[in-house]
């Protein structure tokens, strides 16, 4: 006995429809969550940009408030002064930038090139690497001040000197050099060429123009 199956027992197979893929109704699309979550993210950097600076000044409060300022009173070239600067300053800045003498040059401003030479109490030291701050009191001495005639009346001698041993090319170096030299001479460090260079080495020439610069102070110490 035998079973007979009719079309309607067994349905035929259905062809996938175009949109069998898709996502329930129910569920957000990939179009629509990617849609969500870049407006939702745009909102939380929105809104941090927004906030960002008045935290940051909340955070670093003293650091948002102007440096503080100090009166400093001292000596240049003989004549007194009393300025108020900011702590930060730099003794070279003062010279050029408040007491209009640009004679002391700034060339490495890390102390390593001597342009910046000047006296302080007698004793030479880098202007760049010294706070104007702590000099209250002091006396300093620049290129302008060596000469006793003033920038119109008698050199120096080792002004003189460096003119007659031609010891500079450009002359960027020439200030620092020679109130370096006056140090120099006045310390008593020149009693050779070997001890002038020692005691010289913290000024650089980068045209080289030692020998003659060595000569210029070996000059002036033995009061030619």
């Amino acid at each position: 006995m035998s079973t007979e199956v009719t079309e309607s027992a067994v349905p035929p197979p259905t062809a996938p429809s175009a949109d069998s893929s898709a996502e329930p109704s129910s569920a957000p699309s990939r179009r629509t969550f990617i849609a969500t979550t870049t407006a939702v993210g745009g909102a939380v950097v929105a809104g941090g940009l927004t906030t960002g600076p008045a935290a940051l000044a909340a955070e670093t409060g003293a650091a948002a408030k102007a440096p503080p300022n100090s009166r400093v009173s001292l000596t240049v070239n003989g004549r007194r002064h009393t300025v108020t600067v900011d702590n930060r300053t730099s003794l070279l800045d003062l010279l050029r930038e408040h007491l209009d003498l640009p004679g002391s040059k700034k060339g490495c401003n890390a102390g390593a090139c001597g342009a910046c030479t000047v006296l302080v109490d007698g004793h030479r030291v880098n202007s760049c690497l010294t706070l104007a701050v702590r000099l209250d009191g002091a006396e300093v001495t620049t290129i302008e001040g060596l000469a006793p005639g003033g920038a119109d009346g008698e050199l120096h001698p080792l002004q003189q000197a460096f003119i007659d041993e031609d010891a500079f090319q450009c002359g960027y170096c020439t200030p620092g050099q020679i109130v370096s030299g006056v140090g120099c001479i006045q310390e008593g460090h020149t009693g050779s060429a070997d001890e002038i260079r020692e005691w010289m080495s913290g000024n650089i020439c980068r045209c080289g123009c030692y020998v003659k610069i060595v000569r210029a102070v070996e000059q002036t110490a033995r009061g030619k």
